[in-house]
């Protein structure tokens, strides 16, 4: 890693309020497979381990915050506010905020194709700079870091009445009607593996009750749960 490369992860940190001895784990965090594909003299490794560990971090983070701030909401409500403070959408507008897609290492065609800008390689590289702060540093500092940039969208789920979890709120009004539980079902997938779109539907007793469309699996089971809400009131 150049010189100027360690002063660009420097500048991501501190406006994010925290330093860490070493920017290899920084580096890696924002380095999307395509990039590692397209520059394999590089020997870099992508970001993909570390999402998976920064996803399980950040519900830790979050739920001890919860736990502690919110000493008056009951666990089910808790579970609903988590969710919606780490959803896709969530994550995206949370590293917009602090211009995340501006230090990403993206392969040329992620590049041509917005992936700067694109919900699902801004969640996945937030996940995974949790990471490596939390591998860098502490629990204590990780939770610190991760309070300053998650502050204002755990605020607006808590004051929220439907918590921006759709999935939940359809499933808690079918069971109120049906013993049987919402499915969904992938129906379509298009793109190539940097830039794909997914159609998922939404079912319950083998009934169709709506699509949803997303850059993520996720994302489309959200959008295909609030269509069937709205299709309901």
């Amino acid at each position: 890693m150049n010189q100027n490369r360690r002063l660009e992860l420097k500048r991501l940190l501190e406006q994010c309020g925290i330093s860490v001895p070493k920017y290899k784990l920084i580096n890696q965090a924002l380095t999307h497979p395509t990039f590692v594909f397209e520059h394999p003299k590089d020997k870099l490794t992508h970001n993909q381990r570390l999402e998976f560990l920064g996803d399980a971090v950040l519900d830790v983070v979050i739920a001890q915050y919860l736990y502690h701030n919110y000493p008056d909401k009951p666990e089910g409500e808790l579970t609903k506010i988590r969710a919606a403070v780490v959803c896709e959408a969530a994550l995206a507008r949370v590293a917009s905020k602090i211009n995340l897609g501006d230090y990403l290492l993206l392969g040329r065609g992620e590049e041509m194709t917005g992936g700067r800008t694109r919900p699902s390689v801004l969640a996945d590289a937030l996940e995974a700079l949790i990471a490596a702060v939390y591998l860098n540093t502490d629990i204590e500092q990780t939770f610190l870091f991760t309070e300053r940039l998650f502050g204002e969208e755990i605020s607006a789920a808590a004051a929220s009445e439907d918590y921006g979890d759709f999935k939940t709120i359809l499933q808690e009004r079918i069971q109120k009607t049906f013993t049987e539980n919402v499915r969904y079902e992938m129906l379509e997938e298009h793109g190539p593996d940097h830039n794909k779109s997914f159609i998922v539907g939404v079912t319950v007793s083998g009934k169709l009750l709506a699509k949803g469309k997303g850059k993520s699996k996720k994302e489309a089971e959200q959008n295909a749960a609030k269509k069937a809400l709205e299709e309901m009131d």
